[in-house]
């Protein structure tokens, strides 16, 4: 991938899409070249006014956003085959993380060598990429009192990781401590909640009884009660 295709997150882009022929998924879709020669990148979305644009964006003008996990499952098995949402849990209940494989799988490292749609400077980049030897989760509740617990799969969570395991020079234990205490302890006490939850297609296609997984996770603060006082009582 060129370096001059890069781009941060809520950052506009414009690039020619296609669909690919063996996912149904009806918010699929890919570069129609990898190497995205015909990337524009635009203007970035700010976080001023406490994510005032941002969730103009996601929240008011986009999509329907879920309250009821078992809602959108259903939505998924229909014919609508939803595969992307935003979705608002009630309640925050638990972060947690298990231990994962320290290296990629042979298969993945082989795709890569293999496929043509990477030169070799890029081959060598995914494949210095350190995977996260560790998987983590958000427990909660939707408006039903549905309880629920969904591996987050959001690389900022695992960019973290990387931070938190410096800062406790190596100590992954103290790591893992510190990534409890933004994602849930600073996240479910000052910031507004709201999940980017998408499928699979593995267990999309199967019509598994939960295809979704987190794919980002949308934390604007809370807003404070408008305090006015007036001078007559």
């Amino acid at each position: 991938m060129k370096q001059e295709g890069k781009y941060k997150k809520y950052q506009w882009v414009e690039l020619n899409l296609k669909r690919k022929a063996d996912d149904f998924r009806p918010e699929s879709f890919y570069p129609a070249d990898i190497s995205l020669p015909d990337i524009e990148i635009l203007n970035t979305i700010d976080t001023s006014g406490n994510w005032r644009e941002r969730k103009q964006i996601i929240l008011e003008s986009g999509p329907k956003v879920y309250t009821s996990l078992s809602e959108l499952i259903e939505d998924s098995k229909s014919s609508n085959n939803i595969s992307l949402a935003t979705f608002k849990p009630s309640r925050i209940t638990k972060f947690s993380w298990q231990q994962d494989d320290r290296d990629w799988k042979a298969g993945f490292k082989r795709h890569i060598d293999q496929h043509d749609m990477f030169d070799e400077r890029d081959r060598k980049e995914i494949q210095n990429v350190r995977k996260v030897p560790y998987k983590f989760y958000y427990h909660f509740e939707d408006e039903n009192g549905k309880s629920s617990r969904m591996m987050i799969e959001d690389w900022e969570i695992g960019a973290l990781y990387w931070t938190c395991l410096k800062a406790a020079d190596g100590n992954e234990e103290k790591a893992l401590i510190k990534e409890k205490q933004r994602f849930f302890d600073i996240f479910t006490t000052k910031n507004d909640i709201y999940f980017f939850l998408g499928t699979t297609m593995q267990f999309h296609r199967r019509r598994a009884s939960n295809p979704f997984v987190i794919i980002g996770v949308f934390y604007p603060l809370k807003e404070r009660p408008s305090t006015q006082t007036s001078l007559f009582g």
